[in-house]
């Protein structure tokens, strides 16, 4: 693993390297971006780039310095045999007063890169009692501020699953805590819409080019009558789901293992599509 601070990269991943008042670390004011590497190259990397812009445009950070995260991400990666690998880039708002308000410093940017594990084919996922609130200041933002996600998680590994899903406040599916999700009823793909409040998953855009499916918002019950379902992120591309709060699927199921295929297919033609 190799880690880039604010223009150096660290001699060692333990040394320390952000100050205890950057705005990031006190209320977590930052945004970021986990992605994949494929054989020593970042997939997708310029959508991922696009987010990150618009993530720290929704908080009030300052613009994004593309370049910079582009030197940054080819830095952190070099010595680094990466077959299969991990970045994490992460904008905040540097140095500030404690508090909340944001102070004059320039923002605080590091990129971490690694070797990765591959998912497994399928996960168990349970909902959660909290709603994401879809008409909240972070709806849809990739914020530093994962402390709702840690908990939820936590909740499911009590009850042996791998992912926990939220619904919104309106009580329609919404998203897992590090994915999106897809389903199917009646033969038909579907996957909620972005006004749900989930994330705009650069995963569940691809999904949709590549191999369809429709948009729908709708009640989390409708998952009952779901014949199959799979999960998709970055780091877990598409993962069929084989329990949904107790209820045994078929993993993969015969959609979910076409648009496996199909983003295989597609992920080797297109790096950064």
């Amino acid at each position: 693993m190799r880690a880039w601070v604010n223009g150096r990269i660290l001699e060692s991943i333990d040394e320390a390297a952000i100050t205890v008042t950057d705005h990031g670390f006190t209320v977590g004011d930052g945004v970021f971006e986990a992605v994949k590497v494929v054989d020593g190259v970042p997939f997708a990397l310029s959508r991922h780039l696009a987010r990150l812009s618009r993530s720290a445009a929704a908080l009030g950070l300052p613009p994004v310095d593309e370049q910079l995260v582009r030197r940054a991400v080819a830095e952190s990666m070099a010595g680094q045999d990466l077959p299969l690998g991990r970045l994490r880039i992460t904008w905040t708002g540097g140095v500030a007063p404690m508090g909340s308000n944001r102070g004059e410093a320039p923002p605080t940017l590091t990129c971490v890169a690694g070797a990765m594990a591959p998912y497994p084919e399928t996960a168990a996922a349970v909902s959660v009692p909290w709603p994401r609130n879809e008409r909240g200041a972070l709806a849809g933002v990739k914020s530093t501020s994962y402390a709702e996600n840690v908990v939820a998680l936590a909740h499911a590994a009590e009850r042996s699953a791998d992912e926990a899903l939220f619904a919104n406040t309106l009580g329609n599916i919404c998203e897992g805590t590090g994915s999106n999700i897809f389903y199917v009823v009646d033969g038909e793909l579907r996957t909620p819409t972005l006004a749900s409040g989930c994330l705009a998953g650069v995963t569940r855009a691809l999904v949709l080019e590549w191999f369809g499916g429709r948009e729908v918002d709708e009640p989390m019950a409708a998952l009952e009558a779901a014949s199959e379902a799979f999960l998709v992120s970055t780091t877990r591309d598409v993962q069929g789901i084989h329990s949904l709060d107790g209820r045994r699927l078929p993993a993969p199921g015969p959609v979910t293992r076409e648009a496996a295929r199909t983003w295989a297919l597609r992920e080797a033609e297109q790096p950064d599509p």
